[in-house]
């Protein structure tokens, strides 16, 4: 590879995109997912009260619809009547629900940002979860853990492997040709203590109103994904001498609640100058760039 015409090539660019180049060289693209109706259709349900006095299961997808009402006017719910939040509604969505979070995420069906998700880790790509859920930030790292060791629905724990092994050798002159071995327990471990877990909820944030803490992380895993950018670019790029250039981070997050795409463009529009950040739409399980 003409190493000096890749980088001629990546400054007229200023950005890169995708796991690895077909050189071999890293991108510098990472990706921000909510959890719920967009990488996976959870069984979990937010518990709402009847006119009856009788708690009712609502699921996530609906209460992306109806979350405005409850408690402020009675509607219609397959064939109740709702008036309000049941008490302790959210019991499933935080530490309450932890160890059923880890073994829901196992049988869930996928979603429609999975193949991204998918894309994503076997890349070895770092990633955020931002959702409105309020479990400890371990129980979604351990819940994902067990879905790429598991291998499920397309995840390859021997392409992330294969990856990060070409991450660790980023620079350097002389690599081992032998193949990669299977990932190791460690090894994952380590990858997924790159990547950010991000459950807005969790302590004093809200899971009605969501919308301020998933800017809040979004603001805070931009600033991390620069220093990833620049830390993986000066060692694949910048080895000779090249000085005065700045690597950037692609960025794309999903999210199947307008509100919180609307909310997080908002945002953007108003503090992401160099425009990193793309949202995609995934109400009804079609993905759309908003």
């Amino acid at each position: 590879m003409n190493i000096r015409k890749h980088i001629n090539q990546f400054i007229k660019s200023r950005s890169l995109n995708e796991g690895f180049t077909e050189e071999g060289n890293p991108d510098t693209k990472y990706y921000a997912f909510d959890w719920d109706d967009n990488i996976m259709f959870m069984p979990t349900s937010i518990m709402v009260l009847s006119e009856n006095d009788e708690e009712v299961p609502m699921s996530t997808e609906d209460f992306a619809d109806h979350r405005h009402q409850i408690g402020k006017e009675p509607f219609s719910y397959k064939g109740t009547t709702v008036v309000d939040f049941a008490p302790d509604p959210f019991r499933n969505f935080g530490v309450k629900g932890d160890k059923r979070f880890v073994l829901d995420s196992m049988i869930a069906s996928v979603g429609p940002s999975w193949n991204d998700f998918v894309e994503c880790i076997n890349g070895g790509s770092i990633f955020a979860i931002i959702t409105a859920r309020g479990h400890n930030p371990k129980t979604l790292k351990e819940g994902v853990y067990n879905l790429i060791m598991s291998n499920k629905n397309g995840l390859n724990s021997r392409t992330l492997a294969e990856n990060l092994y070409k991450y660790r050798n980023i620079g350097n002159e002389v690599t081992d040709n032998k193949k990669t071995r299977a990932l190791t327990p460690k090894e994952l471990r380590e990858y997924l203590d790159l990547c950010r877990f991000y459950p807005v909820s969790f302590g004093e944030g809200s899971a009605t109103n969501p919308e301020e803490g998933k800017i809040k992380a979004m603001r805070e895993f931009i600033s991390y994904c620069k220093d990833m950018a620049k830390e993986v670019g000066e060692k694949a790029y910048f080895k000779n001498d090249v000085e005065n250039n700045e690597i950037l981070p692609i960025i794309g997050f999903s999210d199947d609640d307008p509100r919180n795409i609307e909310k997080m463009k908002e945002f953007l529009d108003d503090e992401d100058k160099e425009k990193l950040v793309k949202t995609y739409l995934t109400k009804g399980g079609e993905k759309k760039e908003y």
